[in-house]
């Protein structure tokens, strides 16, 4: 099937879209909930990923700035939900754990996350400002894209950016798989993001594989962002192993927080495997093949 007579999800609408939910989620005065921060973070990742397929039809500067500033505000938010996932983590740990964590009450940072939040009704003064901050930000980028012409968008251009997306999480799959760190897993949990939510936009071309290409993607983010999850509690436990230094019950906790990151990423590898394998190629991934020769577009696979 020709590309040129398929008919791509407009982006402009999603965009703008995304942006416009972002605001209305966030009010000024009133402290963001954790649901609320994560939904309009992952809105920005949305909006970034979307504005990469745009890269070569915008000129380089209207795309700096509005990568840039999505960018800017999902930065600002980073912090807005991480004391509490790691207290939820600490948690269900406990629960399942409650004799290993009778001999942890020593550990001043477990027993500072484990302790119920002071509810607070109004944002303090740092985070009203983040969020004067976001609300501008995000209105100027609103305001300048609203008439940021984007009718003629040539589709092969939008596939180009969409095989770069993948060819980048595919080295970002045989670097995790040979190198596994958590700054590699947590490179390819966000490439993969990009490209499941970049793959909206191209659905058209063969839905149901790509729909269901999407839901793989969804679970190995969601598997990634839990192994990350895990990855950061570690970290802001402060936890470095030094042999006899640290109490037999810390360094049994961090074993235990260690399987658990084993266990999601034994949920990531096969699918990865599948879907990012070296030689592996986009147009296979989606049930297109491309003809040796350009010209003709893209063919579904027989």
């Amino acid at each position: 099937m020709p590309l040129d007579n398929v008919k791509l999800k407009d982006i402009k609408p999603e965009l703008c879209g995304y942006i416009g939910d972002a605001r209305l989620m966030l009010d000024r005065g009133k402290v963001p909930g954790e649901k609320t921060v994560h939904d309009v973070r992952v809105l920005m990742k949305k909006s970034r990923a979307s504005i990469k397929l745009l890269k070569t039809q915008m000129d380089e500067t209207s795309y700096k700035r509005e990568y840039s500033t999505l960018r800017e505000v999902g930065r600002i938010m980073q912090s807005w939900r991480e004391t509490s996932v790691h207290r939820k983590l600490l948690k269900d740990l406990k629960k399942k754990h409650p004799g290993l964590f009778s001999h942890l009450t020593d550990i001043e940072k477990i027993n500072a996350l484990l302790i119920k939040p002071v509810v607070i009704s109004e944002p303090s003064p740092e985070m009203k400002k983040g969020l004067e901050s976001i609300n501008e930000l995000l209105h100027k980028s609103g305001y300048r894209l609203r008439f940021t012409a984007m009718n003629n968008l040539d589709p092969n251009l939008l596939f180009r950016e969409l095989e770069i997306t993948y060819i980048s999480v595919s080295d970002c799959f045989l670097r995790a798989r040979n190198y596994q760190k958590s700054i590699n897993l947590h490179e390819l949990r966000k490439k993969t993001k990009d490209f499941l939510y970049q793959l909206v936009f191209f659905r058209s071309l063969k839905p149901g594989a790509i729909k269901n290409l999407e839901k793989k993607l969804e679970a190995m983010g969601q598997n990634l962002g839990k192994y990350n999850d895990h990855a950061v509690l570690i970290n802001t436990l402060g936890y470095k192993y030094h042999s006899g230094e640290n109490s037999s019950a810390f360094d049994e906790l961090i074993v235990i927080i260690k399987q658990e990151q084993d266990k999601y990423l034994s949920r990531v590898w096969p699918s990865a495997y599948r879907i990012f394998r070296p030689g592996q190629k986009l147009a296979n991934v989606l049930g297109l093949k491309v003809p040796p020769t350009s010209g003709e577009g893209f063919r579904e696979r027989p």
